[in-house]
């Protein structure tokens, strides 16, 4: 088996939460008195262009939300989007363990809408981390497409047995075993360490 050179990370739901999921929708719900089921069907008929790069923050706010008026305001709004971004310390500190070793290349492979993905980066000092980020909303596709791995193995001309992709949805992890890389389903970062020592990935 090909030694491994290469880690693709998940940013929302292994080193932070997610950005913008459902519970933080439900959150924005109760917090600014939307209706939730108008609010997720225009979400969902925005999403794929949101997170792909094609709708700005501003554009799917005004299809979301502030499609009629409303008691408070758009930045009012975004603020409370953002703050929603936390971090997962325990993997942030391993993510920054193996990143000291300088054995392997680390990038992000994530699902993202632009804006929330760059106040992401910046919040959290993810350059100091990732080489690369690889997320939905630079490269036009999302997880579980293809595409979106196969671009990623381009740019970064790695053979995909040499890579391993970390994610805590299951169906992401399918399609990338498909093209053959390694997975590892994240649940906390004692497992995730361990699951990483069996490839032959460690921090000491």
């Amino acid at each position: 088996m090909a030694d491994v050179t290469m880690l693709f990370w998940d940013n929302g739901g292994v080193v932070l939460t997610n950005a913008w999921d459902r519970g933080s929708r439900q959150k924005a719900v109760e917090k600014f008195h939307l209706d939730w089921a108008e609010m997720e069907d225009r979400h969902e008929l925005m999403l794929n262009a949101f997170e792909c790069g094609e709708a700005s923050l501003e554009e799917y706010l005004r299809r979301t939300v502030f499609y009629r008026d409303r008691p408070f305001t758009p930045a009012e709004f975004k603020e409370f989007m953002f703050e929603q971004s936390q971090p997962f310390p325990e993997a942030l500190d391993l993510l920054g363990r193996v990143a000291r070793t300088r054995r392997y290349m680390l990038a992000a492979l994530n699902n993202e809408s632009l804006e929330l993905n760059e106040y992401r980066i910046r919040k959290f000092r993810l350059r100091d981390y990732f080489e690369a980020f690889f997320s939905s909303c630079y490269l036009g596709v999302r997880k579980p497409d293809r595409g979106i791995y196969t671009r990623a193995l381009q740019i970064t001309q790695r053979d995909p047995a040499e890579c391993v992709l970390i994610d805590d949805r299951g169906l992401n992890l399918e399609c990338a075993r498909e093209l053959g890389m390694r997975t590892i389903q994240f649940q906390n970062a004692a497992q995730l360490q361990s699951d990483l020592a069996k490839l032959g990935v460690t921090v000491d």
